[in-house]
């Protein structure tokens, strides 16, 4: 195949689909928007920062030609996937969204849906103890609650945050067992997460089940109308080949 490919996230399914585009000889051109100190990194070449927007996004697009962009950032990334939808638009390159589906829930679970961080801070100021797992941005949305909070990040995070805020600075994946272990630990009386999807990911909610846990998800946000979407690496690359022109 000919033409560059322009992947955009740093997620395992941007890594992954780098890599079989790389083994394919393809030019893959990755980009991750710097927001973890030490990210993974996929093979090819590698741009660390954002485009300044749809605007910025469009105008490298000029300057830079690429064959297609396959957006495969966070289910949650909503800036960086607005932009490239909005400047594929504009410059006429083909888009495709590549997400992960979201998580199912299972026989025994106690899952409470909310729409923002917001709302997730509201449905637990009842709880004694508040496992967040959101990311590290964001948390000022949690920043009043009077519970003892414990945050789990790669980095740390930034204030503001709750008053009696315990912070684990780790990288997954965790086993179940790990899970089990941290939320007695903790006393964990409440999760809480965005619906990320996912099996690396996922250990927390079949520990918060074998607890009894209920877990406060945060739905995800609407692919932008228009942008073909596929749930999988495979997927994605049949659509790559197919720009082939």
């Amino acid at each position: 195949m000919t033409g560059r490919v322009l992947v955009l996230g740093g997620t395992g399914e941007a890594r992954r689909l780098a890599t079989a585009l790389v083994d394919e000889g393809v030019h893959v051109l990755s980009s991750l928007a710097g927001r973890v100190a030490d990210p993974l990194l996929p093979p090819g070449e590698v741009r660390i920062g954002g485009f300044g927007g749809a605007e910025g996004l469009a105008t490298w697009l000029a300057a830079n030609p690429v064959r297609a962009v396959v957006d495969a950032t966070h289910p949650f990334a909503v800036t960086m996937t607005g932009s490239a939808a909005a400047a594929a638009d504009v410059t006429g390159i083909p888009l495709l969204r590549l997400q992960r589906p979201g998580w199912s829930e299972q026989p025994g679970d106690d899952w409470r849906w909310v729409d923002s961080l917001e709302e997730a801070a509201a449905a637990v100021a009842g709880f004694a103890h508040v496992f967040l797992t959101t990311g590290r941005t964001g948390l000022g949305a949690f920043a009043g609650l009077v519970s003892e909070v414990l945050v789990r990040a790669v980095d740390p995070p930034e204030p503001p945050l709750p008053a009696r805020t315990t912070v684990v600075l780790e990288r997954g994946p965790f086993s179940v067992a790990d899970e089990l272990a941290l939320l007695r630990e903790h006393a964990v009386d409440v999760v809480v997460t965005k619906n990320s999807g996912g099996h690396l990911t996922e250990a927390k909610l079949t520990a918060a089940r074998e607890l009894g846990l209920p877990v406060v998800l945060v739905r995800r946000p609407p692919v932008p109308p228009g942008v073909p979407t596929v749930a999988t690496v495979d997927e994605a690359l049949v659509w790559v080949r197919a720009q082939a022109g």
